[in-house]
């Protein structure tokens, strides 16, 4: 198998996403899951632009580690080439790339004239000496010098000549890579594919390529770039960056190895490709795009029935991989278009013992489609699905139950105060296994302030439940809210469906509830969020509903 090097930017070009700002920890973290599935080079950032990056390399110099700290993956400094009118060595930027102790440089440089000339504001030539200049002083200090050769695609069309220029100085200066960007992310595959053949020709040297997602080919643009001579891809792992993002690695590694036969990663790291793409999204605390290639939450899921069940008979005949390749989940979808066979798996998994055409199959499918017609939806909240289960089969085992709540908030003029709502609720704990000896129930009251109803709500039940649940719910958090309006016509008396991401920090699970009050729909969804837990904690079986 040929090797495709993999070269990740999640900690510098994917850091520069709206919305995303790593902390060192943060960084550290994820180099740390990067370098455990494989990837080759990990750029970490600019340490001559800002001292957090300074400080990252810093922290694995400082342990003693340097720039071998990490098992498999080469750290690597990113900066741009020396400024016109001094000498590369010395260029502060240029040289606190040597003092970050990376075992590997990447240097951008510019190759498209009009950058040259009207933005650089530089002469032709003076740029082709910087990047010559750059590359040399630094190939002679450090082991290995890449060139992103910025701009490189739009420069060629423009004007060849001078784009390869600026690959033949970098050559020159004595760069181990040329890497191509199409950083505007205006390529289309045909064009890709064409320069690449030529560069991978005239210049003996190994060929990368950057590409940007602006016209939503960055990852073919890839593809076609390796087919085409290139041996490194660069990328995040998850494809956020700058304005539309950057190539997606968590979709390249996969399609180029399983796909396409090349060797990315070691084999074996492969199935923990959508854990990594998962805690890298935590980490940079985005939620992952559920329709991601490979690693997205419904990436083998199935709801139409007939889909559903072809995809029992023969995996293949919906799927164009095993989900497990890649450490994803087969996942069935709870729906009144889903069908009873895929109802039957789903809940045998929990009661082996319920049949086809039992009576009591016939009252779930029966729930289920009344519970849709109410505005309930199931196949983004399986965990509520699988409590009315237990309800329906009389397997539910009462915990605690809501006996009356109020909601107090503040007027207008005390809106700029950190606390604006109040809730007050009593509930029935009804759970034996957490009562006192002898005790069938106990009613709890509690009060707590919150910014907004639902978070005072969360935090009240919390609070009234902690004497019996403590250390369950201790890990528990709300990570997504959703709220949903079912008849617009009605204006603000419509319904409303609220759906509830939770999660312990290993598994996560979605509740639902429906009412024309959204506070009411929050308490519903809010009040299964905490039961599923608790019964997941006790029957490992229902894990089944969570992902």
């Amino acid at each position: 198998m040929k090797k495709i090097t993999i070269f990740d930017s999640t900690l510098r070009d994917g850091a520069q996403a709206e919305g995303i700002s790593f902390s060192v920890t943060d960084k550290i973290k994820v180099a740390r899951a990067l370098d455990a599935i494989g990837v080759d080079y990990i750029e970490a950032g600019n340490p001559g632009s800002n001292p957090k990056d300074l400080e990252f390399f810093q922290h694995f110099c400082d342990v003693g580690e340097g720039a071998n700290a990490l098992k498999h993956a080469k750290l690597v400094a990113f900066g741009s080439t020396r400024r016109k009118g001094i000498l590369a060595k010395d260029d502060a930027n240029v040289n606190a790339l040597l003092d970050s102790g990376a075992g590997a440089v990447c240097i951008f440089g510019k190759s498209w004239d009009f950058h040259v000339t009207d933005i650089l504001n530089a002469t032709l030539d003076e740029n082709l000496e910087m990047i010559r200049d750059t590359i040399a002083f630094l190939k002679t200090r450090v082991g290995e010098v890449m060139f992103d050769a910025e701009h490189f695609f739009d420069g060629y069309k423009n004007n060849s000549e001078y784009a390869l220029a600026s690959l033949a100085a970098a050559r020159d200066g004595g760069a181990d890579v040329l890497v191509l960007c199409d950083t505007n992310g205006g390529c289309f595959p045909d064009e890709i594919s064409a320069i690449i053949e030529e560069v991978v020709q005239k210049f003996d040297l190994p060929v990368g390529i950057h590409t940007h997602n602006d016209c939503e080919m960055a990852v073919a643009n890839s593809i076609v770039a390796v087919e085409s001579g290139a041996t490194q891809v660069q990328g995040t792992f998850t494809g956020f960056g700058e304005r539309c993002g950057n190539a997606n690695l968590s979709a390249i590694i996969p399609n180029l190895q399983l796909k396409k036969g090349y060797a990315c990663i070691p084999r074996e790291a492969m199935e923990n490709l959508t854990q990594t793409a998962r805690f890298i999204s935590e980490v940079a605390n985005t939620s992952l795009n559920k329709r991601a290639a490979y690693v997205g939450q419904t990436a083998f899921a199935h709801k139409g029935g007939m889909h559903i069940d072809a995809v029992a008979k023969n995996p293949e005949s919906f799927e164009h991989i095993s989900p497990d390749a890649v450490g994803n989940a087969r996942r069935t979808l709870m729906s009144e278009v889903a069908g009873r066979s895929t109802l039957l798996k789903k809940i045998q998994e929990v009661r082996p013992d319920i049949e086809r055409n039992s009576r009591e199959m016939g009252r779930i499918v029966e729930k289920l489609k009344e519970q849709e017609h109410k505005g309930y939806q199931f196949e983004g909240a399986e965990s509520s699905f699988a409590l009315k289960i237990r309800r329906v089969l009389d397997d539910y085992i009462p915990l605690f139950e809501l006996i009356k709540f109020n909601i107090i908030s503040e007027d207008m003029a005390s809106a700029s105060r950190n606390s604006n709502s109040t809730a007050v609720i009593k509930i029935c704990v009804d759970d034996a296994t957490v009562l006192p000896a002898g005790e069938k129930s106990v009613e709890v009251i509690t009060a707590e302030e919150g910014n907004g109803p639902i978070t005072a709500l969360d935090k009240a039940l919390r609070k009234a439940l902690e004497g019996y649940y403590h250390d369950q719910l201790a890990a528990v958090k709300l990570i997504d809210y959703k709220v949903r309006v079912l008849d617009s016509n009605d204006g603000t008396a419509s319904r409303v469906r609220v759906l509830i991401e939770s999660t312990d920090g290993i598994q996560k699970w979605s509740t639902v509830g429906v009412s024309a009050n959204v506070v009411e729909a929050s308490w519903e969804a809010l009040m299964d969020s905490i039961k599923f837990k608790l019964i997941m904690d006790r029957d490992a079986r229902y894990a089944v509903f969570a992902y």
